[in-house]
């Protein structure tokens, strides 16, 4: 297959950070249009370096088709260039995948994203295979995502090396919270320049940063992504003591996704501070519901706290 356009424009490595946004909806199997564009133009102000839409804080494999063609569509065009969209298509089915990823070339986003097939059981060589059949249908380069927690299936610490000759394989996205498998997938793109190694738990970042990590995908970024970017900024410039700074403001955003003891914690949080900010409504895919009562009452503190701070900063 013919190299594609988008390969080109992709920064090799991809580094900052690229924050897995949020999929604002307005009720059921509705995208949110006005809060996806408020959320998109917060994002890009706060000086991300890229986004990563329907993936697992977008709550993709929660979302119809219907809605995930209109999220890509939508997107795409709101950026129109200004960073790369790299497009999850992560599913249970190989056709569904294939599918979504000519909708993302179609829109003229760069990259797609996939995590192992979930639900039915399988091994390495065939997660192998199946990478290496996808790879050769896609229209547009691949990011590997790690996401063992959810999927059930590693992308092994072989089965990534097996796969990182392939020159459409721009990268990998590890959200095991894992640093030992980190540190080995860091060792292991020394042997391809311009792979990108990409980090998902946000605490981790700071210590990731020091082994050779690019960045980080972050939720909190949806909220408040300054945060992650003065941190990357100030690692880049050996600033010890802003790093620490901006960590301690990423670690009280935490506090968000410890609210609720639902397992989607994370998405709940995020959406929840969305919301305290006014960018758009903390509505989620069905069956998961919002923060409410003194649940939210808690996640508005949070926010309400973080901002002060801010401005104080900035005064």
């Amino acid at each position: 297959m013919p190299q594609s356009p988008a390969l080109s424009r992709m920064p090799s490595p991809l580094r900052g950070i690229v924050p897995p946004l949020a999929t604002p909806l307005s009720g059921r199997d509705e995208l949110d249009l006005a809060g996806l564009d408020r959320l998109i133009e917060h994002v890009l102000a706060g000086g991300v370096h890229g986004l990563f839409i329907l993936g697992t804080t977008g709550e993709g494999p929660a979302l119809s088709y219907r809605l995930r063609t209109e999220m890509i569509q939508r997107t795409c065009e709101q950026v129109a260039g200004r960073v790369p969209v790299l497009v999850g298509i992560t599913d249970t089915s190989l056709v569904e995948s294939l599918q979504l990823a000519e909708v993302a070339a179609d829109a003229e986003a760069d990259a797609v994203v996939m995590a192992p097939p979930y639900y039915l059981p399988f091994g390495q060589s065939q997660l192998v295979d199946y990478t290496r059949e996808l790879v050769a249908e896609l229209p547009l380069p691949l990011f590997l995502y790690n996401m063992p927690a959810l999927c059930k299936t590693w992308f092994a610490r072989e089965t990534l090396a097996e796969l990182l000759p392939e020159p459409r394989i721009l990268g990998l996205k590890d959200s095991s919270g894992d640093l030992a498998y980190l540190r080995d997938a860091v060792e292991l793109a020394q042997s391809r320049p311009g792979f990108t190694i990409l980090i998902g738990p946000e605490a981790l970042l700071a210590e990731a940063l020091t082994f050779g990590v690019h960045g980080g995908v972050c939720g909190g970024g949806n909220v408040f992504p300054e945060f992650f970017v003065n941190l990357c900024a100030a690692y880049e410039q050996d600033d010890a003591m802003g790093v620490a700074a901006w960590q301690e403001r990423i670690e009280r955003l935490q506090g968000l996704y410890r609210i609720s003891p639902h397992p989607s914690a994370v998405i709940q949080g995020v959406k929840a501070g969305l919301a305290c900010r006014g960018i758009c409504a903390d509505l989620l895919a069905e069956p998961v519901r919002a923060l409410a009562g003194e649940d939210r009452e808690r996640a508005d503190q949070i926010i309400a706290d973080l901002e002060a701070a801010v401005n104080r900063t900035s005064a």
